[in-house]
């Protein structure tokens, strides 16, 4: 057996892209192992001069993705389904923003709770007395964390879902470019589009692992079980949190990370109550509200603000906001492909919801409590002790349990929730990796797949960690998020062209003419459907079925009820038509015409090699008229009983309406044209 055959009986890795990123992230590693001051130099000019040229775009990308988001679920695609119309949610409502909360968005509301509105609240952004600068730090924390981050995922996660779902691709980023690459998703471009998504997860995951162990470490160190957060310590978490994340991974998204998800959404959630309930409850309570007002007023301002008139914080505004949404881009990939993996069953419109106002909600709710609380005894207790320790954010959850009851408890819990954030993240992580580095998404991935992506993210992690190199991994991650962004507003366009055609193609119904139908000549019926209509085809049809049959009942209408009716022809017009006219006085005239219709064939039927008949561009239909002006239907394939039938039926559809609303309108009409 040659190595390619046992590669492929072994493992489901599209080979092509698990060799690129692997080669690409030893070059990186290695640059920083041997090279670390020259590798950072030159990401941090890149980084730099990304920020100095294009933050505008993306505040205006993040901007748009949001917008596209309303746009979608407030349209009539809101009621599209990502998965057949039949199809229940996989999950509940409950399980699913579970994971959504612990995939997105868990472990840094437990690092940043804290740390990222006292250092708001220190900075030059916010000015004035300390309740007006208290409101402006969470707000703009809030801001960070809140709609705009979950509409950076909901876009890619949504397009992913979509097509996975509804067309039927592969659960795969090249899947959302199908109404524009085509079958092309297939070749090579669908390969780069994998590897530059597998690059950006894997470096996203290690960087976090990363630094979360360092937190981690912090906790151990501030409830003092430990002595000092080491190197040895850290490396200890590292192979703790991904050993505990390959037993979820191996154990199934539907077991492992809903059971972890839902477990430490509790904990969460009691540490929020438990903190409302022992600070300044009343105070709490009135911020929320006041939080969130003050957030929706000042959405829009702040959605496309970009600081060029406020010189002095731009430095502030690339630091945080700029870093923030590049962040949020380059993490796309991993939380998008996990929230689109749990979300498939639900509507578009309630996917929108559940993706963008509950885990907004949650923010505000968590950076209230958790922020205001923080600045509140930073003011009022703590004399500054809080603010003085923003520089070491890892620490800043701890310490700030010391000034509530049970700070051992609570110390307590908050590890246990950040290390099961972390092995969430981390499960979700793998199960992500495992998808966009196959060759078939549909496979199950090979047990052993798993315990490789847990063995090379901790490897790395411990090495950069030994050397330092985490913060250069950190500017690569956020490098790759700027083409990541615009390949996400082509995924807008590309979404877009395919709930189009989803709308037309479930909105497509049969014609007029079908429903009449019997078994009696299904060959010519056959036969009309797979042979292309000339003009000259249609003459014949009007010639030899519209003008017997409307003669037929010209004669009827004419001998025994005494109506004034003529049939019109208009051969000699640039378009052949014939028309049924029924006089009225006073009211408009009943028409009832068909004409010839030129239409275009698509390329694929006249390209088909099945459907030799389909060989020009344009087609011809009888299609029918009325003097009301609504939309015809073509009626090529009746025969003259059925077409007298069909002239009948909108006869009577005229009769019923000179009593009602048809009266008024037909008669106005009718003076109108005898002035």
């Amino acid at each position: 057996m040659n190595l390619s055959r046992f590669w492929h009986n072994h493992s489901n890795f599209n080979p092509l892209v698990i060799s690129t990123t692997l080669v690409a992230v030893l070059l990186l590693v290695a640059s920083v192992l041997f090279a670390p001051q020259s590798t950072q130099s030159i990401l941090d000019v890149a980084k730099l001069g990304i920020f100095e040229h294009f933050s505008w775009f993306y505040i205006i990308a993040c901007s748009l993705f949001l917008f596209f988001l309303i746009f979608v679920s407030g349209s009539s695609f809101g009621k599209i389904k990502l998965g057949a119309d039949e199809e229940e949610p996989e999950f509940g409502f409950v399980s699913w923003l579970a994971m959504l909360f612990a995939a997105g968005m868990g472990v840094g509301l437990m690092f940043f709770g804290v740390a990222e509105p006292l250092s708001h609240f220190n900075s030059s952004v916010v000015s004035g007395s300390v309740d007006v600068k208290t409101q402006q730090a969470i707000v703009h924390t809030a801001f960070h964390w809140g709609i705009h981050a979950w509409a950076i995922y909901g876009t890619i996660a949504l397009a992913l879902a979509y097509f996975a779902f509804r067309y039927k691709l592969p659960l795969a980023l090249r899947s959302c470019f199908y109404p524009l690459l085509k079958d092309k998703i297939n070749g090579k471009m669908g390969d780069v589009v994998d590897i530059v998504a597998l690059i950006a997860t894997l470096f996203g995951i290690i960087t976090t692992l990363g630094f979360g162990s360092a937190q981690l470490g912090s906790g151990l160190v501030q409830l003092g079980w430990v002595s000092e957060n080491s190197f040895a310590l850290q490396v200890g978490v590292i192979i703790v949190v991904m050993s505990m994340a390959t037993l979820s991974a191996i154990s199934g998204v539907g077991k492992g990370v809903k059971i972890l998800s839902e477990t430490n959404l509790g904990i969460a959630l009691s540490l929020l109550v438990f903190v409302l309930c022992t600070a300044p409850t009343l105070y709490l309570l009135s911020a929320l509200s006041d939080n969130i007002g003050t957030y929706l007023s000042q959405l829009i301002p702040l959605s496309f603000k970009t600081y060029v008139y406020e010189p002095q914080n731009v430095k502030w505004f690339n630091a945080w906001t700029i870093v923030y949404w590049a962040w949020w881009c380059s993490w796309a990939p991993f939380v998008g492909l996990f929230i689109a993996r749990i979300s498939r069953g639900r509507t578009i419109r309630e996917f929108v919801f559940g993706v963008l106002v509950i885990p907004t909600l949650f923010s505000l709710l968590w950076f209230t409590i958790f922020g205001n609380s923080a600045i509140w005894f930073d003011t009022h207790t703590a004399n500054g002790a809080l603010s003085a320790a923003t520089s070491a954010p890892e620490k800043l959850l701890f310490q700030f349990f010391h000034y509530l009851p049970w700070s051992g408890l609570t110390s307590v819990m908050a590890l246990i929730s950040i290390a099961l954030f972390f092995v969430t993240s981390a499960d979700s992580g793998i199960y992500v990796l495992n998808n966009i580095a196959s060759r078939d998404k549909a496979m199950v991935a090979k047990r052993w797949q798993a315990v490789m992506w847990s063995v090379l993210m901790s490897v790395v992690a411990i090495a950069l960690l030994r050397s330092g190199g985490l913060g250069t991994l950190q500017t690569m991650t956020l490098i790759t998020a700027l083409p990541f962004a615009l390949l996400m507003l082509l995924m807008c366009v590309s979404l877009l062209m395919g709930l189009s055609a989803d709308k037309k193609y479930f909105a497509a119904k049969f014609t007029p003419s079908s429903s009449m139908w019997t078994g009696e000549k299904w060959r010519e019926r056959l036969a009309h459907m797979l042979n292309q209509a000339e003009e000259k085809d249609i003459l014949l049809f009007l010639k030899r079925t519209a003008l017997p049959a409307m003669y037929q009942l010209q004669n009827e209408l004419i001998s025994n009820y005494g109506f004034h009716a003529q049939v019109v022809k208009h051969f000699d017009d640039e378009v052949p038509a014939v028309e049924l006219v029924i006089h009225k006085e006073t009211m408009r005239d009943f028409v009832y015409g068909i004409r010839s219709v030129a239409k275009e064939v698509a390329e694929n039927l006249v390209a088909d090699e099945h459907l030799p008949n389909f060989q020009n561009a344009v087609t011809y239909e009888p299609i029918t008229y009325f003097s009301d002006g609504r939309q015809g239907y073509d009626v090529g394939y009746m025969s003259q009983n059925e077409l007298i039938a069909d002239i009948l039926k909108q006869y009577e559809r005229y009769l019923s309406l000179l009593g009602d609303v048809g009266q008024e309108l037909m008669s106005h009409e009718q003076s109108e044209l005898a002035e």
